[in-house]
């Protein structure tokens, strides 16, 4: 596959690792291969220099007081089960019932299901046309055995960012601790879990052209000190949240991977943000009823998801041999189902079937962009030409 060939926009899914993160990694495979926790000798220490080096850059993209708040984990999926399982189990006397939202990513909702299993009560809030919930429905649904909120910073289908701070706001106030699933928005927007009152936040490092297979957990130390279970038992590692020998490449890879984010943000953001706005224009001009999916402003820089009426967002993709976007719908081994995350919209499912994820990224460039809505535009009138 020739690069100059294939037009790579699916960076919501995952990104490129950037040269200069891989360059900083490269060190910690073969010459400074000491175990973390093996600290009697000065090939441990090496490596544990290295990972706290790296907690401390993970703190400082999102805010946090103290690099000791940060967990690794192997990404933001295992993040999500470690806040919801542990905070389940060690507030079990405190209260049982949990809210999140409908348009949740899975590893937030198939937890949620779980616990239910377990006898846990948990509310699922609806979500509005742009993919929001709404914060006296939220008021609403705080109990006195309400124990945890976990609402996503940024959706990861159709970019939406929550009202964060408001929603912080609204958990300090009762007393409940709050989850965040940032996965999509740690490197690309600002975050704050001081100012956003946010008391445990998920994240992966391949979103933010680091290493895929490894991430963080952030768990407030103080004001208030959340208190969290262990999911993964064997040697106490990561403050008894989460054994495991560490993988010390990777973190090193995630540290200056947000390193770079953190100095390049505000530029990358802007830049984004024109090239999908236009994007946006050139489809509608050269296709007419294109429906954008997610909040109109209040939303990632660098997403774009598409309706667009007419067509199968599955067979779109098919005809786009050297394009990478994704659909709106969830693939199983049986069935096509449209994404829940538009469905939740209430457009209904023909929207949902017909949705395109386009997330650009470093790798692009706008002359590519220009010549990838083109290709776009060929392929769907081929497609209605045969309906």
């Amino acid at each position: 596959m020739e690069k100059a060939e294939y037009i790579y926009l699916d960076h919501n899914a995952t990104t490129p690792v950037d040269p200069r993160v891989l360059e900083a990694m490269l060190p910690y495979f073969t010459e400074v291969y000491g175990n973390a926790a093996s600290i009697d000798h000065e090939a441990g220490h090496m490596a544990m220099r290295a990972v706290e080096a790296a907690r401390e850059q993970c703190a400082r993209i999102i805010g946090a007081a103290d690099p000791k708040e940060i967990v690794f984990t192997s990404g933001a999926t295992e993040s999500d089960n470690i806040a919801l399982f542990g905070v389940a189990e060690k507030y079990a006397d405190k209260g049982d019932h949990i809210i999140t939202c409908v348009t949740e990513h899975k590893a937030v909702l198939d937890c949620c299901k779980r616990l239910e299993q377990l006898g846990k009560r948990v509310t699922f809030l609806p979500v509005d046309q742009y993919g929001l919930v709404d914060l006296d429905e939220l008021r609403k649904a705080i109990t006195p055995r309400t124990i945890l909120i976990s609402i996503m910073f940024a959706n990861n289908e159709i970019g939406t960012i929550a009202p964060v701070k408001e929603i912080g706001a609204i958990a300090r106030e009762y007393g409940v601790l709050f989850h965040t699933d940032a996965a999509q928005a740690v490197g690309h927007v600002p975050v704050d879990v001081e100012d956003m009152h946010i008391d445990l936040l998920s994240f992966s490092a391949h979103k933010t052209y680091g290493p895929k297979g490894i991430g963080g957990l952030y768990v407030r130390r103080r004001n208030p000190r959340v208190k969290v279970a262990p999911v993964i038992y064997g040697g106490g590692h990561e403050l008894g949240l989460r054994s495991g020998t560490l993988n010390v490449p990777g973190i090193v890879g995630m540290g200056k991977a947000f390193e770079i984010a953190g100095q390049q943000m505000k530029a990358d953001a802007e830049k984004y943000r024109e090239w999908t706005r236009t994007m946006y224009e050139q489809l509608c001009e050269q296709l007419g009823d294109v429906a954008l999916n997610g909040h109109p402003t209040q939303r990632l820089p660098h997403n774009l998801n598409v309706s667009i009426k007419g067509i199968e967002s599955k067979s779109l993709v098919v005809q786009l041999k050297n394009i990478a976007i994704s659909t709106g719908s969830a693939c199983t081994s049986a069935t096509v189902e449209p994404s829940h995350v538009i469905k939740a919209l209430g457009f209904g499912e023909d929207r949902a079937h017909s949705a395109i994820r386009i997330g650009v990224g470093r790798s692009n460039y706008q002359a590519q962009l220009h010549e990838a809505i083109i290709s776009i535009a060929q392929a769907v009138r081929r497609i209605q030409q045969l309906i």
